[in-house]
C-alpha cells in the first residue's frame, strides 16, 4: 500500500536549518507530486511545497519562498525540504502528501515535528 515516512524533525535555534526526508513506498515515485504540508498548534494546514515527478518543478509557498527547498532522490524514492533560515513561525508538525499541492484526501504520513525556539 501507499506509504510515506517523514523523519528530520526537531529543536533548532532561529537561523538554524533542518532537512526533513519523506521516504516512500507503494507506488510508483515519478508519476506524482509529493509534497510538504504543516500544521502549526491551533492553525489549519498550511501548503509548504511541492516537486513534481520528474523533479523539475518546484513550487513555495510566499512564507518560505528563498529559504526552504524541495528536491527527489529517485533510487531512494525520498524526497527532501531543506530548511534554512529558520523562524518561530516555522514550528509546526511537518507531512508529506502525494500529490500537486494540498488536499485533505490526499495520501500523507504521520508527521514529523519541527520546533523553532531559542
Amino acid at each position: 500500500q501507499v506509504q510515506l515516512v517523514e523523519s528530520g524533525g526537531g529543536l533548532v535555534q532561529p537561523g538554524g536549518s533542518l532537512r526533513l526526508s519523506c521516504a516512500t513506498s507503494g507506488f510508483s515515485f515519478s508519476s506524482f507530486y509529493i509534497g510538504w504540508v504543516r500544521q502549526a498548534p491551533g492553525k489549519g494546514p498550511e501548503w509548504v511545497s511541492h516537486v513534481s515527478g520528474d523533479g523539475t518543478d518546484t513550487k513555495y509557498a510566499d512564507s518560505v519562498q528563498g529559504r526552504f527547498i524541495a528536491s527527489r532522490d529517485f533510487p531512494a524514492r525520498t524526497v527532501y525540504l531543506q530548511m534554512n533560515n529558520l523562524e518561530p513561525g516555522d514550528t509546526a508538525l511537518y507531512c508529506c502528501v502525494r500529490g500537486h499541492g494540498y488536499s485533505p484526501d490526499y495520501s500523507r504520513g504521520q508527521g514529523t515535528q519541527v520546533t523553532v525556539s531559542s
